[in-house]
């Protein structure tokens, strides 16, 4: 699939990017993979730890710079566009730059895509799109919309947009996993819970650059991919993490939702289930059944809905414990 192709990664230094080069270079036999990113120091260490990799190439640029993206996308196979603004407090308190990033680099990730010929473009998006309560959420929703609407933007072009859809990484920075592991490391006998009642997806990098993978070779264009993956309390990750210790609830942050949600009652209309993921369909007039899908899928019922407290696979805390392992160094 990826064998003799050249493959770039927008925001390729983050935890998703690290993985799905090594997965890359360890899977297939790449002409190319660029690394194209904002900040030159990510660059350095990443190339330094990853030096064994041939024809890996890191190129300096920025969403917001169409004429870069144009230079960075010059014989390009396969585009994975992982750059956003993602914090949701700073999205907030710096609006228009979450729109410039999110919406607005979505935008000119397009327009490059389909002037140079690229095959295939997949773009990573996030619960918090679904049923947007923070501004994070409502710029992904956005950058979404437009990812799919582009499969009829490009024309005759023959560029193919997808987009899959997941929860944050365990251990991925920025999530609840590095965070309590660093009050423990510091000695807290007490974990702060923002809600009791909280329930998250678990899904590692692996399954998430799984996920990619299935996009890159299956998609048709205007698909929406979400894994099948177990949930999990916060309040059994946090007696995984600190067995003897106290939990506090603290209460939800603003912009915080109690549960995930994948995928809604609406889209429950246009989604189907396979073994291990389902796809979400548009419902654009240019998206033909017989030509687009993917065969194998099951129709969900009406009303169906995905979040993650109404899941049948659920984690315990021995389950967690031994899932942590590889996670926790």
């Amino acid at each position: 699939m990826l064998n003799n192709k050249t493959i770039l990664i927008t925001g390729g230094t983050g935890s998703f990017g690290k993985r799905f080069v090594k997965r890359v270079y360890d899977e297939y036999n790449p002409k190319k993979v660029i690394i194209y990113s904002r900040d030159e120091f990510k660059q350095f260490n990443l190339s330094q730890e990853y030096n064994n990799y041939k024809k890996l190439r890191f190129f300096i640029g920025d969403v917001r710079d169409k004429e870069r993206l144009y230079r960075a996308f010059n014989g390009v196979d396969y585009v994975i566009h992982a750059a956003a603004l993602k914090q949701v407090p700073a999205c907030e308190y710096n609006p228009f730059e979450a729109v410039k990033t999110n919406i607005i680099g979505a935008q000119n990730v397009i327009n490059a895509a389909i002037d140079k010929g690229i095959k295939k473009v997949v773009a990573l998006s996030t619960d918090k799109a679904v049923n947007p309560i923070n501004l994070y959420g409502a710029t992904k929703l956005a950058s979404d919309k437009i990812f799919l609407a582009a499969n009829a933007y490009a024309g005759g072009q023959n560029t193919i947009f997808s987009v899959v859809r997941y929860g944050n990484v365990a251990g991925s920075r920025g999530s609840v996993i590095p965070f309590f592991n660093n009050l423990i490391n510091n000695g807290a006998k007490t974990l702060p819970i923002t809600d009791f009642r909280m329930t998250r997806f678990w899904i590692t990098l692996d399954e998430a650059v799984d996920l990619v993978f299935k996009a890159i070779s299956e998609s048709k264009g205007g698909e929406t991919y979400i894994s099948k993956i177990p949930s999990f309390k916060i309040t059994d990750l946090a007696k995984a993490m600190l067995p003897d210790g106290d939990l506090k609830e603290v209460g939800i942050r603003e912009g915080e939702k109690l549960h995930e949600i994948m995928v809604t009652e609406y889209d429950s209309m246009k989604t189907y289930e396979y073994s291990d993921h389902y796809i979400i369909y548009p419902s654009f007039d240019w998206w033909d059944f017989e030509s687009h899908f993917t065969e194998g899928g099951k129709k969900v019922t009406n009303f169906f809905s995905y979040s993650s407290d109404n899941n049948h696979q659920w984690l315990t805390v021995k389950d967690i414990q031994n899932n942590l392992k590889s996670i926790i160094i």
